[in-house]
């Protein structure tokens, strides 16, 4: 039995994993904003926290909760994610996308190190887009001041995912094996904030050639179960990357981890 977080767990993909870990015989963390959907899955072995991911405090908060509460962590598992067809700035002055997809996933990541640092065979798995060359990081602009489109948030958050695996194994010093992972087209996430038309047209694609949520969640539950030897894999659908795929670049990733440093400082606390 270990201790599992899920961030962005109390539907779709993430909700599917915390069932599935608790079947087995973890403790389940599961951090959403939705606290109805998040009270109606808390049972037995699964604890909820609400939280909203796209704010740095909160974000770190919750992070300096888990670490008083458990003494390890096994896993994390990171899903929180939402698609914004207008350009959202939160009361932190970050856009929405780039705050909730990455910057929420990064603070985890390095947050919880510790509680990770503890248990047997640590493993992080990042559920994002590894694999998709489209996008990148807007290095004088992350905010996407000008230019904004959902779409572009996605990637480049996207994109940022794929660089935060390969900087935390160079900068983290932890145990803690990292996977990326793309599950390709799934039937799984709100699609509520989308416009009418484009929610039908995504609900008649998913019912032709979306992946169920229970295939897609598959490789997740081995990956916990079986962390993978090297310190990073990035696994879109079932192909295995090589580490010289164009998008996890070190440089780029030790770039990315220093603009990211500059972010969090300029809102105080560090990581």
């Amino acid at each position: 039995m270990g201790v599992v977080v899920i961030s962005g767990g109390t539907n779709g993909m993430g909700r599917a994993l915390a069932l599935g870990r608790a079947e087995r015989g973890d403790r389940v963390l599961v951090l959403g904003r939705s606290r109805e959907r998040g009270e109606a899955l808390a049972e037995g072995s699964i604890a909820f926290l609400r939280v909203d991911l796209s704010s740095v405090a909160e974000t770190r908060q919750v992070i300096e909760h888990i670490l008083g509460e458990y003494e390890a962590v096994d896993a994390l598992a990171l899903f929180a994610n939402a698609v914004a067809p207008r350009r959202i700035v939160t009361a932190e002055g970050l856009e929405r996308t780039f705050a909730l997809y990455y910057l929420s996933r990064y603070l985890l990541s390095f947050g919880l190190r510790p509680a990770l640092d503890r248990a047997t065979a640590p493993v992080i798995v990042n559920v994002a887009g590894v694999g998709v060359t489209k996008g990148t990081v807007h290095w004088a602009d992350p905010h996407l001041a000008s230019g904004y489109s959902a779409i572009a948030a996605q990637l480049q958050a996207g994109r940022a995912n794929d660089l935060l695996g390969v900087g935390f194994a160079q900068r983290s010093g932890s145990t803690a094996r990292y996977v990326l992972y793309h599950p390709g087209f799934t039937k799984s996430g709100d699609r509520g904030p989308l416009p009418p038309v484009v929610r039908g047209l995504l609900a008649v694609a998913a019912a032709v050639a979306a992946r169920p949520v229970a295939d897609a969640v598959a490789p997740i539950h081995q990956f916990l179960d079986t962390p993978p030897a090297a310190p990073v894999t990035a696994v879109d659908r079932e192909k295995l990357l090589p580490p010289t795929f164009p998008t996890l670049d070190p440089r780029d990733a030790e770039r990315l981890m220093d603009l990211t440093e500059k972010l969090l400082a300029e809102l105080g606390g560090g990581r």
